[in-house]
């Protein structure tokens, strides 16, 4: 079994290559009780974890640390900027970091290409400290049909700009995006001063990112992982139950392992211990497994986004997107 090893990002910095996937659901209850599965990974020995500020989860993820009593230069916390606050990337970013309570962030994504409108009020750091889930900063504004209020600026190249901005400020050190395609980085490339150092997109046997992943490869961004293990219908696979059989080790592990064997990072989330142990403790796959594995991909997306109306992917078609 092998231990999680680190990924050495374009500007120097160590990211683990398995972190903890810290969405914890849509309710304050379910998110604020994340702490207690939070504390328990850190004692498990995650050293990585992934938020974001519409998962809600930001100041959880630091009191997590705090409760634990390790140090806050040992964790390496990844968070992202909404698609709402395209067009305040500074001002979001210090509400996050208020949010979390520490003053920087190892990684800091924009987490879609789109920009919604924004229709949220200046407001104070005090209230940002008393008030983490604010009433007033709707994160998924919606037109008379239900559908999300994407606006054509700042597009993603001019979002990436102020991006590069926050990253002078030493409070990220690190910047990369999520859920961008060949296409989009393309776009963004044409512009960036900065290449990103992370891509955070959908990837497991199913969907595998190959020409995704060869792009990366070439502009030195390392690919990370949500989704990592799939849903039921990839653990369940013949093949990834065969190898897991061979390695005695569970379908998920071979997930994983798959993907360290790739060069990728992946975030799983789990909030039982047993199984968060088993996540950062992974088989070594042979060759014969890592082709086995490739050979599943079906270019398939299976993670259904919440409140997406009309085959839209939170306002944009997957031609847009580049899927």
């Amino acid at each position: 079994m092998s231990q999680v090893p680190s990924i050495q990002l374009n500007n120097g910095v160590l990211i683990p290559a398995i972190g903890l996937g810290c969405w914890a659901g849509h309710t304050p209850e379910q998110r604020e009780a994340g702490q207690h599965w939070m504390v328990t990974a850190l004692k498990n020995g995650y050293r990585h974890f992934d938020t974001a500020h519409v998962y809600g989860t930001e100041h959880v993820v630091g009191n997590a640390i705090r409760e634990s009593g390790i140090p806050r230069e040992e964790v390496f916390v990844t968070t992202k900027l909404p698609s709402h606050h395209h067009g305040r990337v500074k001002e979001s970013l210090e509400e996050s970091l208020k949010r979390f309570g520490f003053d920087y962030f190892d990684l800091y994504l924009v987490h879609w290409p789109q920009a919604f409108v924004w229709k949220g009020r200046v407001s104070s750091i005090a209230r940002v400290q008393c008030d983490p889930f604010r009433t007033d900063d709707n994160p998924s504004p919606r037109d008379k049909d239900g559908n999300h209020e994407v606006v054509e600026h700042p597009n993603l190249n001019e979002t990436w700009a102020a991006m590069e901005g926050v990253l002078a400020t030493g409070k990220v050190k690190a910047i990369g995006v999520s859920n961008f395609s060949v296409k989009t980085l393309t776009q963004l490339l044409q512009t960036a001063n900065v290449i990103p150092a992370v891509n955070q997109v959908e990837m497991h046997p199913y969907l595998s990112q190959h020409e995704l992943r060869a792009f990366a490869n070439t502009k030195g961004i390392v690919l990370t992982a949500y989704t990592p293990t799939g849903h039921a219908s990839v653990r369940e696979d013949p093949a990834v139950v065969a190898i897991a059989n061979k390695h005695g080790v569970s379908s998920a592990q071979v997930s994983l392992a798959w993907h360290l064997s790739r060069g990728t990072a992946a975030v799983p989330k789990s909030a039982s211990s047993e199984h968060q142990v088993q996540n950062i403790n992974l088989p070594v796959l042979d060759n014969d497994d890592i082709l086995r594995l490739d050979s599943l991909d079906k270019n398939t997306h299976l993670l259904g986004y919440y409140g997406c109306p009309n085959s839209l992917v939170f306002g944009w078609t997957y031609e847009q997107l580049g899927w």
